[in-house]
């Protein structure tokens, strides 16, 4: 009777204990959430506070000021950030896309594959400012200049792993049903590719190239080894070209008041814009077939 008795009394101290544990675990978790969005909430409480309060129909419209200028905007940053992204993601978008089909679909078996995917991977987690700096070397250096050019071939480093990898992903996640209905109908390989896996999984590629663009619209080291800044509204990608993610380091950094209330008011737009871009990619990704 005695062991037969203590098996259940075993049972429920095992079973309280894991309730216990399972409790603590919980509240640990919860802690460091509400840790977590604390200054998660502060960050962006702060970020529209005073961006909204620097916004002003002249931040769009004239260029950045000399310091204690009465006026001035961010025409010349705003409209260098969007003609680097816009080049660096037409740049490395068809690259990443390429290199995601190959990875998937011809090299799943093969060495180059797996190779390929591991740079990938250390490419991904490479910090930016190494591919700054690797531009730098390889042509600001040799050009003797900062350029517009330099900065678009630095973010277009940054958008290709980021394309490649999830181009990989959402390719492995078509059945491979569909790939063999089609190759019993006699279709090659490529227009299998195509027409049958790179249509079922576009909406994932194009949440891809979303989230990369997304996350180069705010890279600054890499600009600052290659593009650099000006001061001057410029179209021409061999001189030096202003951004908004340097300009905001440049301003913020300064003690003039007026560039520090365009630094608040250029995180504000850079936020929103991100922002829209990853509401924009998880919708898609939600809705991907």
């Amino acid at each position: 009777m005695s062991v037969t008795a203590g098996v259940p009394r075993q049972r429920l101290a095992k079973h309280r204990r894991r309730k216990v544990v399972n409790v603590i675990a919980l509240a640990l978790s919860l802690l460091a959430m509400a840790f977590g969005v604390f200054w998660l909430v502060w960050i962006l409480f702060e970020t529209v506070r005073l961006g909204v309060g620097g916004l002003a129909l002249s931040v769009f419209t004239e260029m950045t000021p000399p310091p204690m200028a009465e006026t001035g905007g961010l025409a010349n940053a705003i409209f260098g950030s969007i003609v680097m992204v816009s080049l660096a993601t037409m740049l490395g978008t068809p690259i990443g896309v390429l290199a995601g089909v190959y990875v998937a679909e011809y090299g799943r078996r093969s060495w180059l594959g797996r190779v390929t995917q591991f740079i990938n991977d250390i490419l991904l987690s490479a910090p930016s400012i190494v591919i700054g700096l690797f531009i730098y070397a390889a042509v600001v250096a040799k050009t003797k200049s900062f350029s517009g050019a330099a900065g678009v071939l630095a973010l277009s480093l940054i958008v290709i792993p980021v394309v490649l990898r999830t181009t990989a992903d959402m390719l492995s996640l078509v059945p491979n049903a569909l790939r063999e209905a089609a190759y019993a109908l006699g279709t090659p390989k490529w227009k299998v590719i195509w027409s049958v896996t790179l249509k079922a999984s576009r909406a994932g590629v194009v949440t891809g190239v979303l989230l990369a663009v997304a996350r180069i619209a705010g890279e600054t080291a890499p600009l600052l080894f290659t593009a650099l800044s000006n001061q001057f509204w410029t179209m021409n990608l061999a001189e030096p070209m202003a951004s908004l993610p340097v300009t905001i380091f440049k301003f913020a950094m300064s003690p003039y008041e007026n560039w520090q209330k365009l630094a608040w008011a250029g995180v504000f737009l850079i936020t929103l814009g991100v922002l829209a871009l990853n509401i924009l990619a998880r919708v898609l990704f939600k809705n991907r077939y």
